[in-house]
């Protein structure tokens, strides 16, 4: 079954439940909203306790038969998927912008991104070899393998509605562990565009089923089940230490992806203007609603206000909007709920002392749309300094010594990404190695690519979700010894 649309705009959704598309003509449904302009353009069908049993029946039964399938043919299907993801990467992008609001072009762009994590992935697996350690006539020889850990529950969030469920099922689909997954039901089209493109490429009955409906309930009845043997969750640190907590009752390894609070420390030997330039394209980026999101400024006192005033200039101008249109360089946030989190954060960064550069409006007459907003000299006991955003605000503090400025930047419980610009080489090299982040980015924004590791450390979870050690992951080791 392809993905078809209704009416040309948004597809028909559906559960994929062992092999098995089913409609939401045969279940309760979820609205799917239009965060550019609050409308309703479709239904997502609810999973039934039976759809989750017969899910993890369908993952039991295909997980011999996935496991004994060579990793050759594992990545085989898996880069059939991704040619047919590029194939469909307008229609797939439209959907992704209905449903996110992201820019148009931007949708593509994840589109692509992830075929290439796909392709990536597939390409690593033949490579998971296991280690042989001679010993003597006497004492035989060890062999130390890798195998599939077994079937896997998985979530995803909605703020890279492909990407996200891309890189995990691919990476645990590469090493051959079947997947149940439920992504967002805010975001269902885009999530199903991967699952469709799978099952075209061959993918085999019950390897792959994808459900929405319930969160607790779907979390809870997969994470009990014994099939499950391990768990991946992309999300909030509130909820990812929760499935953290139901998944070591049942002993079973966990892979968490969660939130971050990323600092940026800019040196006084940097070209501000640059800087600037960079920050702005790396802050409006999906709204700001990334995990790793540059959020808390900390600039040298002798070039802050030269910083500020560039950076204000900048996001004053940028163009806010909706998806399709060519002029729009940042979307609406993607939901009410990121909306409504917006202005207590900058009213109490403000009431603390802050100032406010540029933004801190919003407007949700029509749809989640909300100003690139920039507030400077606020202080760390503001609720923005340590509570994550998730949205366009960017917020300043100024420094003047190194040691300090470190132990500032450290002081959060996440450690998921860090920004550091300078023009010393010595620095650049020396600090990285004292920041407590997952990712550092030096002279740059943005962190990992295609096929490097992605994660973080404390709050921001443990494990990657890229390169080698995603299928890693998803391996389990065994010690054979022979005589």
């Amino acid at each position: 079954m392809t993905m078809t649309t209704v009416s040309g705009t948004y597809p028909e959704l559906h559960l994929l439940i062992d092999g098995r598309w089913i409609s939401v003509e045969e279940r309760a449904g979820i609205s799917v909203e239009n965060p550019a302009d609050r409308s309703t353009i479709g239904l997502v069908p609810v999973a039934t306790d039976d759809d989750i049993d017969r899910a993890l029946a369908g993952a039991d039964r295909a997980a011999q038969i996935w496991r004994d399938t060579s990793p050759h043919e594992r990545a085989a299907v898996l880069m059939r998927a991704a040619a047919l993801l590029r194939e469909r990467t307008d229609a797939i992008a439209h959907a992704m912008t209905l449903e996110n609001g992201k820019p148009f072009q931007d949708s593509r762009g994840e589109v692509a991104y992830t075929a290439d994590i796909m392709d990536s992935l597939a390409t690593d697996a033949p490579r998971r070899f296991g280690t042989v350690f001679p010993g003597g006539a006497e004492d035989g020889r060890m062999l130390l393998i890798s195998e599939p850990v077994g079937p896997v529950a998985a979530f995803t969030p909605w703020n890279y509605p492909l990407t996200v469920p891309g890189r995990k099922v691919a990476a645990a689909l590469a090493a051959g562990c079947p997947v149940i997954i439920k992504p967002a039901e805010e975001t269902p089209a885009s999530a199903l565009a991967l699952a469709h493109a799978l099952v075209d490429a061959g993918l085999p009955d019950g390897v792959l089923s994808m459900m929405f409906g319930d969160p607790a309930k779907i979390s809870s009845r997969l994470i009990a089940s014994p099939v499950i043997r391990k768990v991946s969750f992309t999300g909030s640190t509130q909820v990812g230490k929760h499935l953290a907590q139901l998944a070591g009752g049942y002993a079973k390894p966990a892979m968490l992806e969660l939130g971050g609070h990323a600092p940026v420390i800019i040196f006084d030997d940097v070209d501000v203007d640059r800087v600037a330039e960079q920050a702005l394209g790396a802050k409006i980026h999906n709204t700001g609603q990334s995990c790793g999101s540059p959020i808390r400024f900390y600039v040298h006192e002798s070039i802050h206000d030269r910083f500020v005033d560039k950076f204000a200039a900048l996001l004053e101008s940028v163009a806010v909007g909706e998806g399709f249109s060519e002029s729009t360089q940042m979307g609406p946030l993607a939901n009410a709920r990121r909306f409504d989190a917006m202005a207590p954060l900058i009213d109490d960064a403000v009431a603390r002392g802050g100032r406010l550069m540029t933004g801190g409006r919003g407007n949700s007459d029509v749809g989640y749309f909300w100003s690139p907003t920039l507030i400077a000299r606020v202080p760390d006991s503001a609720k923005v300094m340590h509570e994550e955003p998730f949205g366009p605000i960017a917020v300043t503090s100024t420094f003047t010594d190194e040691e300090e400025v470190i132990a500032r930047a450290n002081g959060l419980p996440y450690g998921l990404a860090a920004y550091l610009f300078t023009g010393s080489a010595d620095r650049a090299l020396r600090v990285p190695h004292l920041l407590d982040a997952g990712m550092v980015s030096v002279n740059r924004f943005g962190v990992g690519a295609r096929d490097t590791f992605f994660g973080g450390r404390k709050e921001s979870g443990y494990g990657s979700e890229g390169g080698p050690e995603a299928v890693e992951e998803y391996l389990v080791r065994k010690l054979i010894s022979q005589g």
